[in-house]
């Protein structure tokens, strides 16, 4: 699954600690994410969009 999230992070002038603190994870969860190497949680994709101003379906891009 592809994310817009480093994309969505720079536009707020977010670093990825500060990301992980809002929404309650340690950093190296956000680096494995905006990789592609972590698939989130409901609750954690959510939170992630919420973070970023955006909606879940917004931030990830969903591969067929």
């Amino acid at each position: 699954m592809k994310n817009r999230m480093k994309e969505l992070r720079a536009r707020y002038d977010l670093t990825q600690e500060e990301l992980a603190k809002k929404v309650g994870v340690r950093r190296e969860t956000i680096v494995f994410l905006e990789k592609g190497k972590y698939n989130p949680s409901l609750k954690l994709a959510y939170d992630v969009a919420k973070a970023l101003k955006t909606t879940i379906d917004e931030l990830f891009i969903f591969d067929e």
